[in-house]
């Protein structure tokens, strides 16, 4: 796209702000089926992060689809849509400096081919956040597996809309919540850090 009137040689550089913070801009993105320990796992990760004066932004559901991302529904087309959407405005906080977790089923392969292919391989460090369906329905955090159960909840991932499990193509790290505790998971993704 061309833009009319070019600003970027006027604006404040990636590299000054991320001097200026003290850290290095990233995107940890973390996915896996819902009740997996994404979103636990993000938010203990940026406690800590916080904690030792680091910026950090957290992106997941909750805060993208009740207002960003508000228009979108669960089909491919609408799941493509909220992972591009997601990684277009995670790539605007690594520009900015910010160590920015996101957390999203994202459960097909081309999706996070997608994300890698918005924030590139320097910025994107991808971790599937591992546990199984059975164990993620007992979790049930959020009551949706008791409404899946129900048939309240249509097109849900891992039943009636497929997840396709990482490649070794397709993920830097795996997180096993059901082989680990939440302390020793964090302290999993902390490594991940880069600078």
């Amino acid at each position: 796209m061309n833009h009319l009137y070019t600003i970027h040689d006027r604006l404040v550089s990636r590299a000054e702000k991320e001097q200026r913070l003290g850290q290095r801009g990233q995107v940890i993105w973390f996915y896996g089926l819902s009740g997996s320990g994404k979103s636990t796992i993000a938010a203990a990760l940026e406690r800590e992060l916080h904690e030792a004066g680091r910026f950090t932004k957290v992106l997941d559901g909750d805060n993208i689809r009740s207002g960003l991302n508000a228009n979108l529904g669960f089909s491919d087309d609408d799941r493509r849509e909220n992972i591009r959407r997601i990684a277009e405005v995670a790539k605007l906080f690594a520009d900015t400096g910010l160590i920015t977790l996101v957390s999203f089923i994202t459960p097909k392969r081309e999706l996070r081919a997608l994300a890698r292919e918005v924030l590139g391989e320097t910025d994107l460090t991808l971790v599937y956040v591992k546990a199984s369906f059975e164990t993620c329905q007992q979790r049930d955090p959020k009551g949706l597996y008791a409404k899946v159960a129900a048939g309240q909840v249509k097109q849900f991932t891992g039943k009636d809309s497929g997840f396709e499990e990482p490649t070794a193509d397709d993920t830097n790290i795996v997180i096993d919540t059901e082989a680990q505790d939440l302390p020793a998971c964090v302290a999993q993704a902390q490594t991940l850090l880069r600078g």
